[in-house]
């Protein structure tokens, strides 16, 4: 067998699409969402979202049979909900996939109750091996848990085999931001999160900035799309400023003028589809915050009626995005486009909301092909 450090993985053996940054640690490393510079204006909530390495893959051409890679994960886990797995896509060729499911390495047990707690369980690091694998080379993408943080500490491949970093395409380059509907920490596997179904059935490279709760408008996150290379953008805003009540109707539309200015700045004529939220039953009429009640379901948060002038409710949220896609507020930008949320998951769905907030694993594959229906197709958008 070759055995490849974490480091030489890193420097170059293969391609890390969807990650700007990494953690170096002193037995490998672990892919961040946001590029270095961005470290010293994180909120730590944040941090801890786009350590989650949701759209993340190791791209790579190879001949060998085999694939072993060498890592510890790092699941969160909410009780009394249920730890779920931690999986790991290998895709050969664009359609082939290959899934590995895993129970073990450490566990962190939030405190519901109070968000600064919680409880470290350590356990092993493993092995994820994807073998007997069709001969002749082939094109690989091995997309890391969407789920739990990856510490990646090396991988091996058949002795005499080769290895190459696949380089980032051209052209039909997506960058997706949202919160944890686009995190999407309740899909079953990392390519069954609506972005990446969305990406592999029209065939875009997908960079994912889906950051569970933490869609905010942060302009640093501005700064990285504006800089980022983009054949698409799109961005899924306004759950997260309910859930927190982080943001008012006064400060609202002019953040997000300023949010849609700064990546103008790089990205002049860059399409820019603007999504509102998908259905939410308790938020669709009442302001949040929100929280989850005994039964998990997400809840509007009751009372305080006076002090609520300007809060905002998905059904405002929506009125105002599509304001601000008006053409005349934008001093004309036709590459800016407003696509409805619930034309992707609407009340009809409300089957698949178990927590009546996130979308189960059949939700999310919906939603992506919704998505490519409505932006990608002739019958949508059309920007294909």
């Amino acid at each position: 067998m070759t055995r490849y450090s974490a480091q030489q993985l890193r420097d170059g053996a293969v391609s890390f699409f969807g990650a700007f940054d990494f953690d170096e640690r002193p037995a490998g490393i672990s892919p961040r969402r946001l590029p270095a510079w961005t470290r010293a204006q994180l909120p730590k909530a944040l941090d801890d979202m786009l350590r989650m390495p949701s759209g993340v893959r190791m791209a790579f051409t190879t001949d060998s049979r085999l694939i072993r890679l060498f890592v510890q994960t790092t699941r969160l886990v909410t009780p009394p909900q249920p730890p779920r797995p931690v999986v790991f896509d290998l895709v050969v060729d664009g359609t082939t996939v290959q899934s590995s499911a895993f129970e073990g390495g450490n566990t962190i047990l939030l405190d519901r109750a109070d968000p600064t707690r919680f409880e470290l369980r350590r356990g092993d690091a493993y092995e994820v091996v994807f073998s007997d694998l069709a001969a002749g080379r082939r094109r690989c993408e091995l997309w890391l848990p969407h789920n739990a943080y990856v510490e990646i500490r090396g991988m091996e491949i058949d002795a005499g085999a080769s290895l190459e970093a696949l380089p980032v395409p051209g052209q039909r380059r997506w960058i997706h931001y949202g919160s944890s509907i686009s995190h999407c920490m309740e899909a079953a596997q990392p390519t069954g999160t609506w972005p990446a179904v969305a990406a592999r059935r029209a065939g875009w490279h997908l960079q994912s900035l889906g950051f569970g709760g933490q869609c905010h408008l942060d302009p640093f996150v501005a700064r990285t799309i504006r800089d980022a290379q983009a054949d698409l953008i799109s961005i899924k805003a306004g759950i997260n400023v309910i859930n927190a009540d982080s943001m008012r109707e006064r400060v609202f539309a002019p953040a997000l003028h300023g949010f849609l200015d700064t990546i103008r700045e790089g990205r002049p004529d860059t399409p820019i589809v603007l999504v509102s939220p998908i259905f939410c039953p308790s938020a669709e009429h009442r302001p949040g915050p929100t929280q989850p009640d005994a039964a998990g379901k997400f809840v509007t948060l009751a009372g305080h009626e006076a002090i609520q002038a300007g809060c905002l409710t998905l059904t405002r949220v929506r009125e105002i995005l599509a304001d601000v896609v008006d053409v005349r507020r934008r001093g004309g930008d036709r590459q800016l486009h407003y696509l409805d949320g619930l034309r992707l998951f609407g009340a009809a769905d409300a089957a698949d909301l178990p927590d009546d907030l996130h979308p189960n694993p059949a939700g999310y594959v919906r939603m992506g092909e919704r998505f490519v229906r409505e932006v990608f197709s002739s019958d949508g958008l059309g920007l294909s």
